[in-house]
């Protein structure tokens, strides 16, 4: 397979549609690209160079780590995931190449908090009033560059409407919120039987919302931000934890 180049991938921004002035929240991994000429930094100048100075990009910034690795403890008090909070600073995190080198270029907005957001462009000051609500609020796409909607951060949103029963399952017991404190860990128990944001994923393809693209190795999904995280939201609301297969 040949590299991906500057001039691909500037090539398949064009081809989704994406234009000047245009308001993106990028998710992306780049090694399902295969090899990129000039890594991460390619990706970004590229898609800086798409939406010009006139647009904006969105990128999470959230100060979490891979996940860990689940003790038999862990997996007792009935733990499915745990991660760890970093500092401020920390260089890489479970965001990614592409969002780490993003978050620390110059001319980068970062937001604060644990769930911060970074953005670059005329509207990335909205990043520190409101994080993603911005995209959803002026009509804008998310573009997840080899990654699937688990990794669309604005699906979280919506989970104002997300069912008690749900919560719940998800909720760690008292005793695993001792032993990994909430200001240092973040972390999960319960597996619902059902992949909820894969049936909303379906939805939004079945009702054509979704473009894909390949760029080397890697598949491309481009799609209407607020379009796809109401089908999220409708759901929940009439669905509930049925959606969940709760």
């Amino acid at each position: 397979m040949k590299n991906v180049t500057k001039a691909d991938l500037l090539a398949a921004l064009r081809a989704l549609g994406v234009r000047a002035g245009d308001v993106l929240e990028v998710h992306g991994s780049l090694r399902s690209f295969g090899h990129v000429e000039g890594g991460a930094e390619t990706v970004i100048a590229a898609l800086k160079e798409a939406v010009t100075d006139a647009g904006t990009l969105f990128m999470p910034a959230l100060r979490l780590s891979p996940p860990a690795p689940l003790t038999d403890e862990d997996k007792a008090l009935g733990l499915t995931s745990k991660i760890r909070i970093l500092p401020p600073d920390a260089p890489r995190t479970a965001m990614g190449a592409i969002a780490d080198l993003f978050r620390m270029q110059e001319g980068t907005v970062v937001s604060n908090g644990v769930f911060r957001v970074a953005a670059w462009g005329r509207h990335a000051n909205e990043a520190l009033v409101g994080g993603l609500d911005y995209v959803l609020e002026s009509g804008g796409h998310a573009l997840l560059m080899g990654v699937d909607i688990y990794r669309l951060t604005a699906m979280h949103y919506v989970e104002d409407a997300l069912p008690q029963k749900v919560r719940d399952l998800f909720a760690p017991s008292p005793e695993a919120l001792r032993r990994y404190p909430e200001g240092e860990w973040l972390i999960e128990a319960g597996e619902p039987p059902v992949k909820a944001w894969y049936t909303i994923q379906d939805r939004a393809y079945a009702r054509g919302l979704i473009q894909e693209i390949d760029v080397g190795a890697s598949r491309w999904m481009f799609l209407p931000a607020r379009d796809v995280t109401e089908l999220y939201r409708q759901a929940l609301l009439t669905e509930g934890s049925a959606l969940y297969g709760l």
